[in-house]
């Protein structure tokens, strides 16, 4: 608990009214009209309305001095962070050649009312690379492959798997080029013979051999109904793809596998036929960030002194993959002004740093200011002896310096929804103006303000990047990665010392969310992972983790009295039950849902009820459910969860009767 900031004065404006009346008798006993119509009173009252402004600013002097030692001792606000997804590009036509969409490509959310769009740039280049259909073939569950289909053969119609197929037959397909983050459409011409499957959920998984083993493709459309007829299977190839040779063959291979039926799928009785196929590239997705991607900014020229500081064009400052490289060249006039980078001599790389402590004479290193979007170099400071003690080398005077590759901008605006932006802003030949991006983006976190930074300084401080207790260990992967949403650490259940820290991402509130939202990105658990090695206390094993998930579903019968009422209230009631089981900003608190706590079927109603319009509730039921497969469990009043485990919304069903 922090001590309380005392007041400096605590006079208020009627307590210095009162004292100036009370030294007016004392010193002036003639005046005594002292009502508030008095010339004189307002002349009073004047003036402690002056000093009552200045009580206030001298009162905000204890709050100012606590903000410079957060500064002295190095406590920073975290800067804000940038969302990111991916946006998919489509080509006007097929092309004989690759299309390139360069970064810094900007894409934008359509203009609505007065709100500025949202704006995505892209952040590194995107090739979108041709392909054709060099040939089929078709594997066994034991790995025999065989040629089924050339092209340019005139094959006749062949079986894709065994009969009758078995789990993991599959269908290989040769591409002529590696396709990676490409979007690939197959155009099969079959005929109904795999019988037996549902063509809405068939049995089958598409992936893309990455050269070190088979990696999943996403599916967007397949208009074969589970290679029944004909039509055009659209597939996203992962960034991972490569040539490879398989059967002698060389090119970029995709293969369709049969799967094992899980609950509520039909398998297979028959294998499908291919009478003929093609492919070709029709687009690409590119990774896009809430973001200004800033490759080359001038700073201006150096004065030769210690602890310079540069202003930047953008901010706030994000993170980024890489951090931002400082490149210090030659006075002015000693060179071609804006030589091409990469290709001059006589400039100099400096590393970024997070503070000069470590820092000796003649280290090339700098710091930059996220949320003030500032540079500074090493400074001197003189020791007691005289001397001048360099933190980091100091350009020589005229020296140009340059920043190259830092984003800014970031924040909670950029937590678009799946399928908003869906304008290009950059014109790209061969390229639609309309854009995608199929999944929300998510990261995006405001800048720390100063309150919050006053509430996490004393556990910084009482911490100092030491992980002893579970609330260190907590604080510090939040340090480590404060775009994730929530963090809790947990003792593991094990003889030997060990820690769960459970890492929950930032998921929309106000808009459906699945299982796959509520995994962290591999990249976040592995830099709190790296972070917390570095802090923990010798022979204590972590797992940076996401909290084990049960999916609820909410199956109730509400009542209004008017019709026009229904599309409202069954939108509301779906919008509070989804906010409510929240992980970030349900529970009964509305600081998320509690981990290890289960539902109660009384709760339920009282969310429903709150909801404007809903004359009677009349009947809940709760079901478990299986957020991977879909199948629920038996109705019941109360759904318990186990400890440490984290309970979210999944597919309500509300009926609305008048």
């Amino acid at each position: 608990m922090s001590l309380p900031a005392p007041r400096l004065d605590d006079r208020s404006f009627q307590d210095l009214v009162d004292d100036a009346k009370r030294l007016v008798q004392q010193k002036c006993p003639q005046w005594t009209d002292h009502n508030v119509s008095d010339p004189g009173v307002t002349l009073i009252e004047l003036f402690a309305w002056m000093t009552d402004i200045l009580l206030y600013r001298v009162n905000r002097v204890p709050d100012r001095l606590y903000l410079k030692f957060l500064d002295l001792v190095g406590v920073q606000p975290f800067p804000a962070t940038a969302a990111g997804t991916d946006v998919t590009f489509r080509l006007t036509a097929p092309r004989p050649t690759p299309v390139t969409v360069p970064a810094g490509t900007q894409v934008a959310t359509r203009r609505r009312d007065d709100a500025e769009p949202v704006v995505f740039t892209v952040a590194r280049p995107l090739d979108i690379v041709p392909c054709e259909l060099l040939r089929l073939a078709s594997a066994t569950a034991e790995g025999t492959i065989a040629d089924r289909w050339n092209p340019d053969g005139g094959a006749e119609a062949f079986l894709c798997f065994g009969s009758p197929p078995r789990p993991d037959d599959s269908l290989l397909v040769c591409l002529s080029a590696a396709v990676p983050n490409c979007l690939v459409a197959l155009r099969l011409n079959c005929v109904i013979q795999g019988h037996g499957v549902d063509p809405r959920w068939p049995p089958l998984i598409w992936e893309a051999y990455s050269g070190a083993g088979w990696v999943p493709c996403e599916v967007e459309s397949d208009a074969t109904g589970g290679l029944n007829v004909a039509g055009d299977l659209v597939l996203h190839v992962p960034g991972s793809h490569a040539v490879a040779v398989l059967n002698d063959r060389r090119g970029g291979w995709l293969r369709c596998r049969v799967t094992a039926a899980v609950d509520g799928q039909q398998p297979y009785s028959d294998s499908p036929r291919i009478l003929s196929a093609s492919a070709h590239t029709i687009g690409g997705t590119a990774a896009a960030v809430h973001a200004t991607v800033v490759d080359d900014e001038d700073l201006g020229v150096s004065n030769g002194v210690p602890g310079q500081r540069f202003q930047l064009g953008h901010r706030p400052i994000v993170p980024n993959e890489t951090a931002p490289i400082l490149e210090v060249g030659p006075a002015a006039g000693d060179s071609e002004p804006y030589p091409l980078i990469g290709a001059e001599s006589g400039w100099e790389q400096w590393r970024a740093v997070t503070d000069f402590a470590d820092s000796a004479g003649t280290d090339r290193v700098f710091r930059l200011d996220h949320v003030l979007g500032e540079l500074a170099l090493g400074p001197a400071v003189r020791l007691p002896d005289g001397s001048l003690r360099h933190y980091g080398a100091v350009p020589a005077k005229g020296a140009r310096l340059r920043l190259r590759g830092y984003r800014a901008g970031g924040g909670v605006a950029g937590n678009v929804g799946a399928h908003q932006l869906t304008v290009s802003k950059s014109s790209i030949p061969y390229l639609r103006a309309e854009v995608d991006n199929r999944r929300a983006a998510v990261g995006g976190v405001d800048a720390e303000t100063i309150t919050e930074v006053k509430v996490r300084a004393p556990l910084a401080l009482r911490a100092r990047q030491r992980a002893v207790t579970v609330d260190d260990y907590a604080q510090l992967a939040r340090d480590a990665a404060p775009q994730v949403g929530r963090v809790a650490c947990v003792a593991a259940d094990t003889a030997e010392p060990a820690v769960r820290v459970l890492v929950v991402p930032r998921v929309p509130v106000d808009e459906p969310y699945g299982l796959a939202d509520l995994v962290p990105p591999d990249d976040v658990l592995a830099t709190i992972a790296r972070t917390l090695d570095q802090h923990r206390v010798v022979g204590v094993r972590i797992a940076v983790v996401p909290p084990v998930y049960q999916a609820v579903t909410v199956v109730a019968v509400v009542h209004v009295s008017q019709r026009a009422m229904v599309e409202r209230v069954t939108r509301e009631t779906e919008s509070s039950l989804r906010r409510y089981l929240h992980p970030l900003v349900g529970g009964p608190q509305g600081t998320g849902w509690p981990f290890g706590r289960g539902l109660h079927v009384g709760e339920v109603y009282a969310v429903l009820q709150r909801v404007q319009g809903v004359n009677l509730v009349d009947e809940v039921k709760l079901y478990p459910a299986d957020a991977v497969t879909g199948q629920r469990g038996e109705a019941s009043r109360r759904v318990d969860i186990v400890a440490h485990a984290l309970l979210f919304g999944y597919q309500h069903v509300i009926r609305v009767d008048v």
